[in-house]
């Protein structure tokens, strides 16, 4: 029998790419059974884009207020799940897929698996870590290796490629995968939410499978440089310390988040400032309350 499927979309604020998004959707091979369309509380045009768009079985959630993509993660997977669909394919609103993405993905008997971003001009851009390691207290980033660094051009990579961790943008899931491990985790609000749920997944015995032949284009580069002072400072700092917490795998990594809380106020004269060493205490003492991973459950 053949399975149902939702893609679950995230969008805030980027009417203009979401109708892109939703216009390569609308040209997939594989009609999929619904579009959950998470409008996170935008304040643009967005909700004229999703009026007048033609995307087959599309769906329209829309939040009172912005809860981060995280939250809007939450919601649509939540939905999709109730709503009985086999698979669900998360993205957000900033990738198109290939005409056939979709049916490669399809076609795989695996639980979980990720279509291979590529940028405007057809270089590998995938950043799904081969070698997520929570092991070594002395890796800073726990992201040692990733495709676009292993292979360099998607025509070098293997048919499949094993990650340790994904981006919600082009990640699929069975749902007896949500059913065993629940939603992703809202708390994150943005930034480690779709890493949580990779690890999680992985805990519980599932291996995550990037298909080289499903073609996933970025429509943004991956060069926006975050500032540390600011607010997505604070939750990348927050939730990369939330991860190490829960997931750490002997004591060490579980106390590099002081480490690295302690590095950064004693540097931040000469770098950040004092915006980002008051951003690294708040997220120390946020992170702290998120040690424990979500309750498996999709009520």
């Amino acid at each position: 029998m053949s399975e149902t499927v939702a893609i679950v979309v995230v969008t805030y604020n980027r009417a203009d790419l979401l109708e892109r998004m939703l216009a390569g959707l609308s040209a997939l091979e594989h009609v999929p059974d619904a579009v959950i369309v998470v409008d996170n509380a935008t304040t643009d045009h967005t909700a004229q884009v999703l009026a007048e768009a033609t995307t087959p079985n599309l769906q329209v959630i829309r939040t009172e207020e912005n809860v981060g993509g995280a939250g809007g993660f939450h919601r649509g997977v939540r939905s999709a799940y109730d709503q009985g669909f086999d698979r669900i394919w998360l993205m957000d609103d900033d990738v198109v897929p290939a005409p056939d993405c979709l049916s490669v993905l399809m076609a795989a008997d695996e639980d979980c698996l990720t279509a291979v971003r590529e940028d405007l001009e057809g270089r590998l851009v995938e950043k799904a870590a081969v070698r997520f390691d929570l092991a070594n207290p002395l890796a800073l980033k726990p992201k040692t290796a990733m495709v676009e660094t292993e292979y360099g051009e998607r025509s070098r990579m293997p048919e499949r490629v094993e990650v340790e961790n994904v981006a919600f943008e082009g990640f699929m899931v069975r749902r007896r995968v949500v059913e065993r491990i629940g939603l992703p985790d809202p708390s994150y609000f943005i930034f480690y939410d779709d890493v949580d749920f990779a690890l999680r997944a992985r805990r519980a015995g599932w291996r995550i499978w990037a298909l080289r032949e499903a073609v996933l284009v970025r429509q943004l580069p991956f060069d926006q440089q975050h500032d540390l002072s600011g607010w997505k400072g604070y939750y990348m700092y927050r939730n990369l310390f939330a991860v190490h917490f829960r997931y750490g795998e002997n004591l060490a990594v579980r106390l590099k988040p002081w480490l690295l809380t302690a590095a950064v106020v004693l540097l931040s004269p000469v770098r950040g400032g004092r915006g980002e060493a008051v951003n690294v205490i708040r997220a120390l003492r946020s992170a702290r309350g998120m040690r424990t991973p979500p309750v498996p459950s999709v009520d």
